[in-house]
């Protein structure tokens, strides 16, 4: 496996409150399993979108066609990544540029769509989060089912204010906060890279939130936004335009 920049560990993710998907209906979903859990996107036959802050070693593997994790499915393939690009200006301090494409071998999958515009979204905006991860936040054990849950985008004002992140990290314009205002809503452990999918369309990456406090009102899940360098460093990277 070739890597074009240092990969980075950050936070993960899981999906907290949320139902178990309807086996098999988001085809484009991987799981990317190593030491640790992360998910992911198939943008392209041979490219999976994930984040950079995902841990990718030598004995990683690419899932897709996957509903359980350990039960045998007939439509479960596993795949070996043959490279990894992380996005180069990635910062992991600030979680800026949290993006990583992965490369694998060719197969017939579906894809998901990404936007093809830069647009943001607006405050209440309703969005679907899905992945593998845990179901609470004491438990880190992963939820052998895919899941998933309804959010809503939230502020950045509100996210960056004291009673939130208080700028600890800055939620800037290349980011998206979402959650629920009761807090019984999230994604955290387990699940980062996977999609916010907004209209049926990929609209950010799972990207950190608080250690420990998943589904915690005044902590809620930060995203990272799908804006026109992100997409056009993508479309570089995958040679070619996205459908």
């Amino acid at each position: 496996m070739s890597v074009s920049y240092p990969s980075h560990l950050g936070q993960c993710a899981e999906i907290v409150g949320g139902k178990e998907s309807k086996p098999h209906s988001r085809p484009y979903m991987a799981i990317i399993k190593g030491n640790r859990l992360c998910g992911g996107t198939l943008i392209k036959q041979n490219w999976v979108l994930t984040a950079a802050h995902c841990q990718i070693e030598k004995t990683t593997k690419v899932i897709l066609g996957a509903h359980s994790i350990s039960k045998s499915e007939s439509t479960k393939q596993n795949f070996t990544i043959v490279k990894q690009v992380p996005y180069p200006c990635y910062d992991q301090e600030t979680h800026e540029g949290d993006l990583m494409l992965l490369q694998r071998y060719i197969s017939e999958k579906s894809t998901v769509k990404l936007p093809l515009t830069d647009s943001d979204l607006k405050p209440g905006t309703q969005c679907l989060v899905a992945g593998w991860g845990a179901t609470h936040s004491k438990d880190k054990k992963a939820s052998d089912v895919l899941r998933e849950v309804n959010i809503g985008v939230i502020e950045r004002t509100i996210c960056n204010d004291k009673e939130h992140y208080n700028s600890k990290p800055i939620v800037t314009l290349n980011m998206v906060c979402a959650g629920d205002k009761k807090g019984l809503k999230d994604s955290c452990i387990g699940d980062s890279g996977g999609p916010l999918m907004c209209k049926n369309e990929q609209k950010a990456i799972v990207s950190f939130g608080k250690p420990s406090r998943c589904a915690d009102r005044q902590y809620p899940g930060v995203y990272t936004l799908l804006r026109k360098k992100y997409l056009k460093w993508i479309a570089e990277i995958t040679g070619g335009d996205l459908e």
